[in-house]
């Protein structure tokens, strides 16, 4: 069968015709669909890696600030710790102190209380033994005891070394009636008593002796004579405060020493 040119030449005419209309008005335009929506896509996924590289960020810092925050809650806490032990040792100390001068405070006054009641103990017995001594010397001799112990007193006047003579010596010199030499008795001296002292006194010291007679229950049995700062005593509290050392609980180890 003969070839018919035109038919063939109007046919592939019309394939072409074909061909542009679809590439013109079909396939561009899905050409173009396709390259916007992948465009499109292309830009979600940098806003997708955008934003995971921000959120990545994000929780880089947010580890970050975890870990600065548990480091500075760590510190604190150790701050803490060694405030609360500081403050503990500070108030154990300040108790152990406060208890240590509680203690030094009772035994102040312990030891207080015992020096006035051995004080109150060896008053009364001194009394006592005045007592007891002036009952002994009224029985057995028939002298009082005031009359014995202005004898003691001047017999000690009478053994003073020549050191403590001289001394009390200066001391009587320096007396006048304005400002005499003060004689200081437990008990309410005598007049014979009291002339007796005054003369034993000048006889000693070779001149006149301003005196004053004072009467001092608190030297239990004895008498006391005082000049210009100097003195010169016996009184019965002397032998007891020998007999209270005796018998105090350190004599018998320093005894033994």
């Amino acid at each position: 069968m003969p070839i018919d040119w035109f038919t063939v030449g109007a046919q592939l005419l019309n394939f072409i015709i074909l061909v542009w209309l679809m590439k013109r008005f079909l396939y561009q335009p899905v050409l173009n669909a396709i390259a916007a929506r992948e465009h499109k896509i292309a830009a979600e996924l940098a806003a997708a890696a955008a934003s995971q590289a921000k959120a990545q960020q994000q929780q880089q810092e947010f580890e970050q600030k975890n870990l600065g925050f548990e480091q500075q809650r760590d510190s604190l806490l150790r701050q803490a710790t060694d405030a609360a032990k500081a403050e503990g040792e500070r108030l154990l100390a300040e108790g152990r102190q406060a208890a240590d001068a509680a203690s030094a405070v009772r035994a102040t006054a312990l030891q207080r209380d015992s020096d006035l009641l051995h004080a109150e103990i060896v008053r009364h017995t001194q009394q006592q033994v005045l007592a007891i001594a002036r009952r002994v010397l009224a029985d057995l001799a028939d002298v009082s005891l005031e009359q014995q112990l202005c004898a003691v007193f001047i017999q000690r006047l009478h053994g003073l070394d020549a050191t403590a003579l001289a001394t009390l010596g200066n001391a009587l010199k320096a007396t006048s009636a304005a400002d005499p030499a003060l004689l200081r008795s437990a008990f309410d001296l005598p007049a014979q008593q009291q002339a007796a002292i005054q003369a034993a006194l000048e006889e000693r010291f070779g001149q006149p002796v301003a005196l004053k007679v004072e009467t001092a229950p608190e030297l239990i049995g004895g008498l006391e004579l005082s000049a210009q700062g100097q003195k010169l005593a016996w009184t019965i509290a002397d032998y007891l405060d020998q007999l209270s050392l005796a018998l105090s609980p350190g004599a018998d180890g320093e005894a033994g020493a």
